[in-house]
């Protein structure tokens, strides 16, 4: 998928309206629209990159900085002491349906594995 096709990179410029939690230079949050918890968000690096296959082509600050934001995000919403939980699906079988690097923050409720 090409950044022109991609639903996140377009939120990225603004031609998809979203409710952002947080934005900064390199870094983008937003409410997950199909939430599995009562505390869904998704951190996303501003930069299209499809998968964690891919991770090397995002400077290491901006891999460190989308750690950062979900736990700074986690604390703005209040899961941070009960727990949380950060997912990163990678490929098809492992459920990733945009094809844009995101980590999943959820929390509010007790999770588990799937």
């Amino acid at each position: 998928m090409s950044e022109a096709e991609c639903i996140f990179c377009k939120i990225v410029r603004g031609e998809i309206e979203t409710e952002v939690m947080h934005d900064e230079d390199e870094v983008l949050v937003f409410e997950d629209i199909r939430g599995r918890a009562p505390v869904h968000v998704l951190v996303i690096p501003k930069q299209h990159v499809a998968s964690l296959e891919e991770i090397t082509k995002l400077p290491a600050p901006v891999v460190r900085r989308l750690f950062e934001v979900s736990s700074m995000v986690a604390e703005k919403l209040g899961v941070r002491e009960s727990g949380y939980a950060v997912r990163i699906n990678n490929g098809s079988d492992a459920g990733q349906e945009v094809f844009h690097l995101h980590l999943h923050v959820l929390g509010g409720k007790r999770l588990g594995m799937p």
